[in-house]
């Protein structure tokens, strides 16, 4: 069993960045196939996707049910885009261990292989 953290940073306001959340999401599919410990969290302009991502018409809305129960959201990300309540209104984890930020330091000195799109 692997630990996988993997990082969004990828902006909703670009097209490359939807080929990254797909990617992220593939990875996060096979973690879970596979039986390891996985955090998916949406940092930065990362944070934009989530109202997106809620959408039942969105192309990667199945996707992200799917992997929903792993994902986190940086709450300091989220303010300073003014997502926040996109994140609250799904119902999803905050990520606020060092500073009201993820603790990336931690994900590594706990095993992770922490990975950024």
């Amino acid at each position: 069993m692997e630990k996988i953290a993997i990082l969004i940073f990828a902006d909703s306001a670009h097209v490359e960045g939807l080929g990254r959340v797909a990617n992220a999401f593939v990875l996060g599919d096979e973690a879970v196939e596979n039986g390891d410990k996985l955090r998916i969290i949406f940092q930065g302009a990362g944070t934009k996707w989530i109202g997106e991502l809620e959408k039942e018409d969105h192309k990667l809305h199945e996707p992200y049910m799917k992997l929903k129960k792993y994902i986190e959201v940086c709450p300091f990300c989220a303010r300073a885009f003014g997502v926040i309540q996109h994140a609250e209104k799904a119902g999803l984890r905050f990520a606020d261990e060092y500073k009201d930020h993820p603790s990336v330091r931690n994900m590594l000195a706990e095993g992770y292989h922490v990975l950024v799109y």
